[in-house]
């Protein structure tokens, strides 16, 4: 597919660029290059292909949810640099 440079000054002025006349030339034939390589992937005949989101097989990557043992609220804040009633204290962010 080949693009006029009215187009390509259309998407230059889309992109908020400023090109010379070379530019202009120089992107129409890359563009049209691109357009071409997209146009061959409409060719082959995926209609007998159902639709899908993923080829992968799908699975649970996640680990089981089982309790364990944990710090304790002191573990926990041993190293705070400011706490109070067994939380940590920190600067207001809002008024």
């Amino acid at each position: 597919m080949a693009l006029t440079l009215n187009e390509v000054e259309h998407i230059a002025d889309l992109a908020r660029l400023e090109l010379t006349a070379e530019e202009k030339e120089r992107f129409r034939d890359q563009l049209s290059t691109i357009l071409g390589h997209f146009a061959s992937l409409q060719q082959p005949d995926t209609s007998d292909v159902p639709p899908t989101a993923t080829v992968l097989p799908l699975r649970n990557i996640m680990r089981k949810d089982e309790v364990r043992p944990s710090l304790s609220p002191e573990d926990a804040l041993a190293n705070a640099p400011d706490a109070s009633a067994g939380c940590f204290r920190v600067r207001a962010i809002l008024e």
